[in-house]
């Protein structure tokens, strides 16, 4: 993640790295494997999720971004994100908000493996608009996918099936040590961002807020009945993926401002989230 700032890029992406794969690893750890059959009981529910966070942000983004004076560069780097799904914290922060256990992780999968052939047909499309000849390789974004979020979560998965007992001990430390990188990983990333956020522009800092809002309000909207799983459905769909959106910027050599819409959007819509998840958590331990 090239960040030009007070922390070195070569450290913040080090931090990323580590942190998602031990927090995927540690959500793999506590999922039984037959959860994920349980949540396609019910696929209609499924699919309106995915229409939410697949096909639902991005039309809001380009409504959004095409109604508020920006920058080009602004404008392109909030579309990017908004093309960008599967932020792997999004399913540890709908799991401690009260999201349904069955139907989270199965949601997360499935938005990964889709993010591969949706992005590159949104782009496709976002030529046309912007009159650009943009392009990502959908094996690039399949490694990402299958490293970051896929591979650690299958190796949790796979420990609890083979060796429970193992995987309940190993999951109290490693849940105290994603928790701890976590934080870690908050604090370095708010000292990197803050002059691309600055950079960004008042006008993108709304914007972006609209996105979330709009993102937040699609997912609980169409998450069905359940409580638990409205709030696994508004989360994801809000949520997006800035290491999906950093390597389409950087295949096509996106200008710096760019780039600092992108890190600008990763903050802002992280503090716009932060009360629909306080609020859900409160919700669930009525």
């Amino acid at each position: 993640m090239p960040v030009d700032g007070p922390i070195p890029g070569w450290i913040l992406s080090a931090a990323a790295a580590a942190t998602i794969f031990t927090v995927m690893f540690d959500l793999g750890l506590a999922i039984p494997p037959g959860h994920f059959r349980k949540a396609w009981i019910h696929p209609g529910l499924m699919l309106k999720s995915l229409f939410a966070v697949l096909v639902a942000v991005p039309a809001l983004a380009l409504i959004v971004v095409k109604s508020v004076d920006l920058a080009r560069p602004v404008e392109v780097g909030i579309v990017l994100m908004a093309i960008s799904p599967g932020a792997p914290v999004a399913l540890r922060r709908s799991l401690d908000a009260g999201g349904q256990r069955d139907f989270a992780p199965a949601l997360q999968i499935a938005v990964a493996i889709l993010a591969v052939v949706t992005i590159p047909l949104w782009i496709a499309g976002l030529d046309e608009v912007y009159g650009a000849s943009a392009s990502v390789d959908p094996n690039h974004l399949a490694r990402q996918v299958f490293i970051a979020q896929l591979l650690p979560l299958g190796l949790g998965i796979g420990l609890n099936r083979l060796r429970p007992k193992w995987a309940a001990a190993l999951g109290v430390r490693t849940s105290r040590l994603a928790s701890f990188l976590l934080l870690a990983l908050t604090a370095l990333a708010l000292i990197a961002v803050w002059k691309p956020v600055q950079d960004a522009g008042v006008h993108a800092a709304g914007a972006i807020v609209l996105i979330t809002a709009g993102a937040l309000a699609c997912g609980h909207l169409l998450g069905g009945p359940d409580p638990a799983t409205r709030s696994v459905a508004a989360i994801l769909t809000a949520a997006r993926n800035p290491g999906l959106a950093m390597v389409v910027a950087t295949v096509n050599h996106a200008a710096p401002l760019v780039i600092a819409a992108i890190l600008a959007y990763l903050l802002i819509a992280a503090l716009t989230m932060l009360p629909y998840i306080l609020w859900r958590r409160r919700f669930s331990r009525r």
